[in-house]
């Protein structure tokens, strides 16, 4: 078995509040439709749980050990397939760079395993399976091209849309996202209005990056470029910042 795990990019980031150490998002998230890792199950011989790729971590603190654990837990079908079958994993999406590549390979990963050991859960079951593994992870269980996602990441709503032609570039530098929302908490911190959120959430994105600056368009950004100063050499007109970094995209939007 072998699917797709697809990036995503934020068209816009705002933050709504807090709740505890967690910020509450106002999100458009977007999949990137010609950037993705490739997820496969392959047969053979294992003593233990297999993950191959080119990770920036230990097996046990990627999101696919951590959700195979927890699968395990829910059911002995899943320990038994995995002693005859690795995971391995293409990547191509790079890592720490606002893209998901993390989450998506995650939630690509409990898809697989719903399927091929017939575990039956409904996706919802499967999204706040996710959720307690990464914020983002919910976004990609549904499989949606565009959503809003509010909450902690937990509210993931379809927004329907024409296809985006998304193109991203990822400098080689490394944004540590708890760093970032540290010094955003610290010295950027705002909070989106409800009306701003209405307006935003009801917005098509390339309307959106027609008529909001990156500035205004992502919360994260001015933190980030604070704390990664290089960051501002990448910073060209038309282009968006997606997550906390450190990639940049921008949409090729018809009219």
């Amino acid at each position: 078995m072998t699917r797709k795990s697809y990036a995503k990019v934020n068209i816009f980031l705002k933050i709504a509040g807090k709740r505890g150490e967690y910020h509450e998002l106002v999100s458009r998230f977007a999949r990137v439709q010609n950037l993705y890792d490739v997820v496969s199950f392959e047969e053979g011989n294992f003593k233990k749980f297999t993950l191959e790729g080119n990770f920036g971590c230990d097996t046990k603190q990627n999101t696919i050990y951590k959700a195979y654990t927890k699968l395990c837990e829910l059911s002995w079908k899943v320990e038994e397939f995995f002693c005859n079958h690795k995971v391995v994993v293409e990547k191509n999406i790079p890592e720490f760079a606002g893209l998901g590549g993390g989450s998506s390979n995650c939630a690509t990963f409990i898809l697989m395993v719903n399927e091929v050991c017939n575990l039956g859960f409904h996706k919802s079951e499967m999204a706040n399976l996710g959720a307690n593994i990464g914020a983002d992870i919910p976004f990609f269980i549904y499989e949606y091209d565009s959503a809003n996602v509010t909450g902690i990441g937990e509210i993931v709503e379809r927004f329907d849309e024409e296809l985006l032609n998304i193109e991203t570039i990822t400098p080689k530098i490394e944004c540590h996202t708890g760093a970032i929302f540290k010094l955003f908490r610290e010295q950027f911190y705002k909070e989106i209005t409800d009306e701003m959120k209405m307006k935003l959430l009801e917005m098509k994105s390339c309307d959106i990056i027609r008529n909001i600056s990156r500035e205004d368009a992502n919360d994260l950004y001015l933190p980030a470029v604070n704390e990664v100063f290089e960051l501002k050499d990448y910073a060209k007109d038309g282009w968006f910042f997606s997550g906390s970094g450190s990639s940049f995209f921008r949409l090729k939007c018809i009219g």
